[in-house]
């Protein structure tokens, strides 16, 4: 699963820091997912979605040999 975090992070100008607590997690667990090595629990997925104001299939976006 690739996810757009970065990305997202950049256009709204927030830190890893800064998203880390309004998703209510650690800056190292906002680095993890960013870097692929952990998948979020869904109502932390469904958290960082609302702050971006995105749907969570447009952040975290499953490939489809992973199906």
């Amino acid at each position: 699963m690739r996810n757009r975090l970065k990305e997202l992070r950049a256009r709204d100008g927030l830190n890893q820091t800064q998203l880390a607590k309004q998703a209510g997690v650690s800056r190292q667990t906002i680095s993890l997912i960013e870097r692929n090595n952990f998948m979020p629990s869904v109502l932390t997925a469904i958290k960082i979605a609302r702050i971006f104001n995105e749907k969570v299939e447009t952040i975290f976006i499953i490939e489809e040999d992973e199906v």
